[in-house]
């Protein structure tokens, strides 16, 4: 199973709440999605941090009820944006953590770590997440893993996609290509389902995710996958829905109990618990019961919910997703009756209301549901991994045509937003757009790059600006060629020149503005070694404390056992009950209590108890 190729290329899955990681096994041609320590194939995007360790993944998730003001979770939620967006403020009502505007208005986490409060960034969020991923690959591959391609939903913007790249940065991980995840989810679908299909099919990918909706269509044709449009939003998703239902019992519970929990982190986070679960079953179920022991000062929540009323209370999100269906349909010029097959990905999308609506839409089309909606999109990253990765063979011989999901372009003349690229055209793309000087005698023009579908340039994103100088001065109305350049892997060059003299000037848009500077990232780096290292030692002394314990426990059984048949001096009874007594007081003291002691006493008490019995 080992791998002596550094090069090799994963693939992963960074989801709001559950993440996923998988790789193109050569052997047998197809993809292995990889599962963690725990058995399972997806591990929740959470971290928490105790006064002793940090936690990530199904242990982190386990204990945030009980911790529930140090336990990070919807971390992509966060990444790339600024804390005034007003998304984040609404997000703010549910989550139990505390988030501050720090330098440049970036959302800071605040958690309590062995006694200190820290502030920390959603990139070190995903960084622990992605890290978590790294090493449940390496643990099954049984090789160090560098490289890896990353997916983003289709409508992340590209603050949010280079805080991504960040994040993997942090995680010691090269982040090869950042991949759409409706995208990624085509791939598996045309990979398993329609290799030996003849002919043009058009697959819609519906993508209702924990925390964002994506989709897109694509129009595959042999080896070739071409997006021809996405839309999306990434801010819908299943912890929307959660909420919606958390709200529901809050009010229920002031309505009939007269309390409010809303200010009681462990009571929503143990509500939100049972409402996720609650959300599960009504996809099968068309009732369920919502039970919490001593929600709020001994009151006890038990109550119930239909499916008809959980289809109420989100029925707008709902009827959201449909908007966006009909907005990718619209963007792309193509009919409804055109789609061959409709995908589904993301847990949410196994909601029956959900499906009904969109077989409604289309015409009554059986939806594809033969996929593992949460092993998809990992399943493609893993297809366009080994893509990528030089040194495996035997891999299907796919090109994969995306598209820009945000238009491109620069602010003119009234600060209004000029567009040179429009949103889903398919990359790599080059266009030249000619502009005209605004006054005369203009011998500088200041070039201001934008993303976004707003009127208005300065309500998109700006990517970055430069001058272009030296220009002839001239009456107003001077031609200027202002030439856009996205390759493959989305990365904007943008230039400008005037053609008279030859005078030209660009960038290469890495969208500094709000990103982790080279520093920031070298000393989260750091941080996250120092974090690895202090959850190894951790680790070590609870195996440490946990054979000691062990050995006490096969003890005083065999002493027991012994005793019956025989009678032991009381010298000898004396110095096993001194050392056990010893042993369990120094297990009661482990806070303070270093690693080594627990090796060396299990040492020292295996020397005394040799020399007396012989412990089986």
């Amino acid at each position: 199973m080992a791998r002596q190729d550094e090069g090799l290329v994963i693939g992963i899955d960074l989801g709001t709440t559950y993440s996923c990681v998988a790789v193109w096994e050569e052997q047998h041609c197809r993809v292995e999605i990889i599962h963690n320590d725990q058995g399972n194939k997806t591990t929740p995007s959470f971290v928490a941090f105790t006064d002793h360790q940090r936690l990530i993944g199904d242990a982190a998730k386990n204990q945030a009820a009980t911790n529930p003001a140090n336990t990070v979770f919807d971390g992509k939620r966060l990444i790339g944006r600024k804390y005034s967006d007003p998304v984040i403020k609404d997000d703010l009502m549910f989550w139990p953590f505390k988030v501050i505007a720090g330098a440049d208005d970036k959302p800071m986490i605040i958690i309590k770590h062995k006694g200190q409060e820290k502030h920390i960034s959603a990139e070190e969020i995903s960084a622990t997440v992605l890290t978590k991923m790294r090493e449940t690959a390496e643990a099954y591959l049984e090789s160090p893993i560098k490289n890896a391609v990353v997916t983003v939903p289709a409508y992340f913007n590209d603050s949010q996609r280079q805080a991504t790249k960040d994040a993997g940065t942090i995680a010691g991980l090269n982040v090869v290509k950042i991949i759409n995840e409706p995208t990624a989810a085509a791939l598996a679908y045309g990979l398993e389902k329609r290799a030996n299909c003849v002919g043009e099919r058009n697959i819609f990918v519906f993508d209702l995710g924990g925390g964002t909706f994506d989709v897109s269509l694509l129009t595959i044709k042999g080896e070739i996958f071409e997006v021809k449009a996405t839309a999306g939003d990434t801010h819908l998703g299943g912890e929307d829905i959660d909420n919606r239902m958390v709200n529901y019992f809050v009010k229920e519970l002031k309505r009939k109990n007269k309390v409010n929990i809303t200010g009681n982190a462990r009571a929503l986070r143990r509500l939100r618990t049972v409402c996720e679960r609650a959300k599960r079953t009504l996809s099968f179920a068309i009732d369920t019961t919502i039970e919490v022991d001593a929600i709020f000062e001994s009151i006890d929540l038990c109550s119930s919910i239909t499916r008809a009323r959980f289809e109420e209370l989100n029925m707008d999100l709902f009827k959201k997703c449909m908007e966006t269906v009909e907005r990718c349909l619209n963007d792309s010029k193509m009919d409804k009756n055109s789609i061959h097959d409709v995908v589904l990905i993301g847990g949410s999308s196994r909601i029956p209301k959900v499906q009904q609506l969109l077989q409604d839409f289309f015409s009554g089309k059986e939806l594809c549901k033969g996929i593992n909606p949460d092993e998809a999109v990992a399943h493609g990253a893993a297809v366009q991994a080994a893509l990528l990765n030089k040194g495996i063979k035997n891999v299907p011989n796919l090109v994969l045509l995306d598209v820009t999901p945000l238009s491109l372009g620069i602010s003119v003349k009234g600060g209004l937003m000029s567009v040179v690229i429009p949103r889903n055209t398919t990359i790599p793309s080059k266009k030249i757009d000619t502009y005209l000087t605004s006054e005369d005698n203009q011998t500088s023009v200041l070039i201001e790059v934008y993303e976004g579908e707003r009127k208005r340039a300065s309500d998109n994103n700006l990517l970055g600006l430069f001058n272009l100088n030296g220009i002839p001065s001239a009456p107003a109305g001077h031609p200027l060629n202002v030439c856009f350049d996205l390759d493959a892997n989305g990365i904007l060059n943008v230039s400008a020149e005037e053609e008279t003299t030859g005078i030209k000037n660009g960038i290469t848009v890495t969208n500094d503005n709000g990103r982790l500077s080279s520093e920031q990232i070298m000393r989260l780096i750091q941080e996250a070694e120092k974090h690895r290292a202090e959850d190894r030692m951790y680790e070590k002394k609870v195996e440490a404390m946990n054979a000691l314990d062990d050995y006490v426990y096969k003890l005083r059984n065999a002493i027991k056992d012994i005793d019956r048949s025989s009678k032991l001096r009381l010298q000898d009874k004396s110095k096993i009950r001194v050392a056990v007594t010893k042993a369990r007081n120094l297990l009661g003291t482990s806070d303070q209590t270093e690693t080594e002691v627990f090796e060396d006493y299990l040492n020292e008490m295996e020397g005394i108890v040799e020399s007396i019995v012989k412990i089986d």
